[in-house]
């Protein structure tokens, strides 16, 4: 049974552990909302951007561009986006899990990978599946520059023929407590389907000014460059929301706990007492009968 030292340091060790989650819970808070005014603001745009871009590939003849180049998808490119850090529940856990099914479906030998986060860096480091190259510890200092780098390396392999296709794989920002794992191909860009029924303004055609292929030229780095940004401020904006989820959990946990040792702490102090106090009365009983004999 625990004495009652080993009861006051644990409760005092709970108490630690409480303050550090409390902490960590209100640091998370104020990342969020920061994270979520910047995913706000740049998600209509980034949206806005790709359903243009579709229209203008299904509309443009032939490759304008480079970058619209099909090929037999035989090598694939993943970009696995996580966390550096962890304590954030199952945030970095489901998209790894989801990374490893989409490789285990593909096949190991089709699908080279870029990981974002040292817990993707950690996880596949242990595991037979080709990493080709790692961006690690930005996500407290994200710029857009971050994006243009990781960005402009996937182009320029795409470019030069080294991958038939680009995919990202994320975690999407949906609230502070959901965030919901999402896979999207980047490279080539996927042109806009039209329905039956919509009408012929969605079948006709743009006047181009100057050319299609300058217009092309110009949007379509921007438009990757903007999706790979948008799925980096979706990544952080969720992090933060899963560990503020977390630590408040955990803050809840070690509330519960500590009441629980109290408790335990009550009753084995009363314990104590009530027998110091029955070997006292013994003892004073058995002076009386050794005084009257």
């Amino acid at each position: 049974m625990a004495t009652l030292r080993d009861i006051r340091r644990r409760i005092r060790s709970v108490e630690s552990t409480q303050k550090i989650t409390r902490a960590m819970k209100l640091v998370a808070a104020a990342k969020l909302r920061r994270a979520q005014e910047r995913i706000m603001s740049a998600r209509p745009y980034a949206i806005k951007m790709a359903e243009l871009l579709s229209s203008l590939v299904r509309r443009a003849e032939g490759e304008a561009h480079p970058l619209l180049v099909r090929r037999d998808a035989a090598r694939k490119r993943l970009v696995i986006i996580t966390a550096d850090k962890g304590l954030c529940g199952a945030f970095n856990s489901n998209i790894l899990r989801a990374s490893l099914a989409f490789l285990r479906e593909q096949g190991a030998t089709g699908v080279t990978l870029v990981v974002v986060g040292k817990k993707a860096r950690d996880f596949y480091r242990r595991r037979p599946y080709e990493v080709k190259s790692e961006m690690l510890g930005f996500f407290d200092r994200l710029a857009y520059s971050h994006a243009q780098e990781l960005a402009g390396g996937l182009m320029q392999e795409y470019l030069a023929g080294e991958v038939d296709e680009v995919h990202l794989m994320y975690n999407e920002f949906r609230s502070v407590a959901v965030q919901r794992v999402k896979r999207e191909q980047l490279l080539p860009i996927e042109p806009e389907t039209v329905g039956q029924g919509e009408g012929e303004a969605a079948a006709g055609d743009y006047i181009y000014e100057p050319s299609p292929e300058a217009i092309l030229a110009a949007l379509l780095p921007r438009h990757v460059t903007t999706q790979v940004y948008r799925a980096l401020m979706e990544s952080v904006a969720g992090e933060y929301g899963a560990r503020m989820t977390a630590m408040e959990a955990a803050t809840k946990n070690a509330k519960e706990m500590i009441g629980v040792l109290t408790i335990q702490y009550n009753k084995a102090r009363q314990e104590r007492i009530t027998k110091e106090l029955l070997d006292i009365v013994g003892g004073a009983e058995a002076l009386r009968q050794a005084v009257e004999a």
